[in-house]
């Protein structure tokens, strides 16, 4: 829908506008270089607004987006789609404010879905898979540490010949969040055992 050159901390991406005419949702790929064909650093980064915009301690997802940007300039090439309709795991701004409220009163992140009677991920990865389709990229090393997202691509035809791990510095106010996504969902975080030793 609309494409812009986006000077950035982290370098100049081409900005790409796409509208998801299934969900009604607008969304955005950053592309750095020449990413068509194999092997493209690939982002796919879940829409987190109390992190990505607020700096929210509670969860991984500002210094995650940070990480990946700065790791896509360093390699020279690479696209992030950041999605929209994925807060809170694809349960929306104001329940995902409710899961935190129930996390707070000693609820993991799964128990806290549950318990408001939703799905504990709801999220849709095919319109990732189609916008990397129209830019050209046929295979990528997705920087992600959850294997659905992994197991989502391929399943839309899209080839991922590695999982980079995406691993950021734990803090105190996120260490249980973090534990829970690693016990409850299978996600890859091997250094919160070292996080453990260390304090």
């Amino acid at each position: 829908m609309a494409t812009v050159q986006l000077s950035t901390k982290y370098g100049v991406f081409l900005a790409i506008g796409y509208l998801d005419r299934i969900r009604g949702d607008e969304q955005i790929a950053l592309v750095y270089g020449d990413i068509e064909g194999d092997d493209a650093l690939t982002r796919l980064h879940s829409e987190c607004l109390t992190g990505d915009a607020f700096g929210s301690r509670h969860c991984e997802c500002g210094d995650q987006l940070s990480a990946a940007l700065r790791a896509i300039v360093s390699e020279g090439r690479g696209v992030l789609v950041y999605l929209q309709g994925h807060e809170g795991r694809g349960i929306g701004l104001l329940a995902k404010l409710r899961a935190m409220q129930l996390q707070a009163e000693g609820l993991d992140t799964v128990e806290a879905n549950l318990a408001l009677g939703l799905p504990v991920d709801a999220r849709d990865y095919g319109v990732a898979a189609d916008i990397l389709h129209d830019l050209g990229v046929r295979s990528v090393r997705l920087m992600s540490n959850n294997p659905r997202k992994r197991e989502a691509l391929q399943q839309h035809g899209i080839k991922v010949t590695e999982q980079v791990p995406l691993l950021t510095q734990p803090s105190e106010e996120n260490i249980f969040y973090l534990r829970a996504k690693r016990e409850r969902l299978g996600h890859h975080l091997p250094h919160l055992d070292r996080a453990a030793d260390q304090s």
